[in-house]
């Protein structure tokens, strides 16, 4: 029996819950997602999960705040790193690839559970820190002359819109014969010419 598959005996159920519900919304997406499913799956009563998740959605916002709490800190990690910020901003580029790609089924529910009617502000705030990562680092740059002029939000939504949409590409299998490594660095070069300041 694999640790996935081993009956939950103690410890901290909801965190049980949370991981075992993140392994199995990667294996089957979030229609095969049920309480009474991780209940059995931990050996747990039907009921126990209820009384850290009171339905299917709370398990999702839960998931999503986890997801997103993970990879705001992989991002903050990237930019705050040594080197030029040139570097800082390839750094958390590749942090959000890997991160978009590792956890496809989660990242597109965190979107999901971001943008729903009746998202906690908690939720919101989380679902915002990534782009925050990236525009302070952007206005960093700006100030040290190395990016152009410009919102540093916009520039920095931009800049997530292709690298997210190359992650896309890669989870459906649609970037052919380029490696993903060979296509983030591509994106990553593109993106950091089209940003660089110009030469005074």
């Amino acid at each position: 029996m694999s640790d996935a598959e081993a009956p939950y005996h103690h410890g901290n159920l909801r965190a049980a819950l949370l991981e075992r519900a993140e392994a199995v919304l990667a294996a089957t997406g979030p229609d095969g997602v049920s309480l009474r499913a991780l209940a059995r799956d931990l050996g747990v009563s039907h009921a126990a999960p209820g009384r850290h998740f009171r339905d299917r959605q709370a398990l999702f916002d839960a998931l999503a705040v986890s997801g997103f709490t993970r990879l705001n800190g992989r991002l903050r990690a990237a930019a705050e790193g040594p080197g030029t910020v040139t570097e800082a901003l390839a750094r958390l580029g590749r942090a959000y690839v890997e991160f978009a790609v590792g956890h496809a089924a989660l990242v597109g529910l965190m979107f999901t559970a971001k943008h729903a009617d009746g998202s906690s502000e908690e939720l919101r705030a989380l679902g915002h820190g990534s782009l925050e990562a990236a525009a302070e680092l952007i206005a960093r740059a700006q100030r040290d002359g190395a990016v152009r002029a410009g919102d540093p939000g916009r520039l920095a939504q931009v800049a997530f819109s292709t690298l997210h949409g190359l992650a896309v590409l890669a989870v459906g299998d649609l970037l052919d014969d380029t490696p993903l490594d060979e296509a983030t660095e591509l994106a990553l070069d593109v993106l950091l010419t089209g940003l660089a300041a110009p030469p005074a």
